[in-house]
């Protein structure tokens, strides 16, 4: 059962993802290959904000793309719309139910294989984060208030 298994290393293009998941497996995404900086993510929210039918609320944590200036500027604009933002306390990723996602989409979901060659990558993360709500699943524990 021991086996080595062995990845090219090669440098080239990143793939960056932004997404959006709730706990029923509701997934929004976005990839880029330029990095994600504060437009990127203002476009997302405002893209989100336009198709809502109730109140919704995105955590974020708190990194510097969420909350800059110009993000903060646009949340009145979000929240006549329903959407409203809260941050995360500083350093708690087990706070965020994105992270595993992510997770998933590293250590499960994506195969050895598929780090082969760039554009095979790029095109496995975009049909596993097409699959994501749907074939795809993130098994969360059942939330207690009481």
């Amino acid at each position: 059962m021991d086996e080595n298994v062995f990845v090219p290393c090669e440098k080239s293009q990143g793939l960056n993802c932004f997404g959006l998941l709730s706990r029923t497996n509701e997934f929004h995404f976005s990839t880029t290959i330029s990095t994600i900086d504060s437009q990127f993510v203002i476009e997302q929210l405002e893209a989100l904000s336009f198709g809502l039918e109730r109140m919704t609320v995105v955590v974020l944590d708190n990194a510097r793309v969420h909350t800059s200036k110009a993000v903060k500027e646009r949340r009145a604009f979000w929240e006549g719309r329903g959407l409203f933002l809260f941050y995360l306390p500083a350093y708690s990723p087990h706070l965020n139910i994105i992270e595993i996602l992510w997770r998933e989409l590293k250590g499960r979901w994506l195969k050895p294989e598929d780090y082969a060659c760039v554009v095979g990558l790029f095109y496995q993360v975009m049909l596993v984060l097409m699959a994501v709500g749907g074939l795809l699943r993130v098994n969360f524990s059942k939330f207690n208030l009481g």
